[in-house]
């Protein structure tokens, strides 16, 4: 399981027009399900993403500047995208083979818990709609962005 992940001043998924998901400052997760993730795994990832230190200090005079503090820290919002094609291998050629992605209706399962679980450990979660054609809005801060695995 893979995530793409953005700090950001603000981001939003908008699906047929209408905005379905939308944060102001905090994290952008693009999520990336492959065929031997679990509910386990997603659950790390979920914990990495939210402990993970993106933001910068700006109260201990030691660490001003630092990348020192979590989403959670900074109580900023959380938006999750599904994004298969994260899962792809590029090593080879010049078309992406989709192949390690796991099959939509068990990734939509998954996603779904992965969701639900992130809900329960964090106050502001939004999500966009998955398989759906999302146009993603996001204006990156730093700009910061990491790839994290589980």
């Amino acid at each position: 399981m893979k995530a793409l992940i953005q700090r950001v001043t603000h981001a939003q998924v908008d699906v047929d027009g209408q905005t379905i998901g939308q944060i102001d400052a905090g994290v952008l997760a693009y999520i990336g399900i492959g065929h031997d993730d679990d509910y386990d795994k997603a659950c790390r990832l979920v914990d990495k993403i939210l402990s993970y230190r993106i933001f910068e200090n700006t109260t201990d005079a030691d660490k001003l500047g630092k990348l020192d503090k979590s989403v959670v820290d900074v109580g900023g919002g959380l938006l999750l995208v599904s994004q298969f094609t994260l899962m792809a291998k590029t090593d080879k050629g010049r078309r992406p083979d989709f192949a390690p992605a796991m099959p939509p209706a068990a990734a939509n399962e998954l996603f779904a818990r992965l969701i639900d679980y992130a809900k329960s450990q964090h106050h502001t979660v939004a999500t966009g709609q998955f398989g759906a054609n999302m146009q993603v809005i996001a204006q990156n801060d730093g700009p910061i962005n990491f790839i994290l695995e589980v």
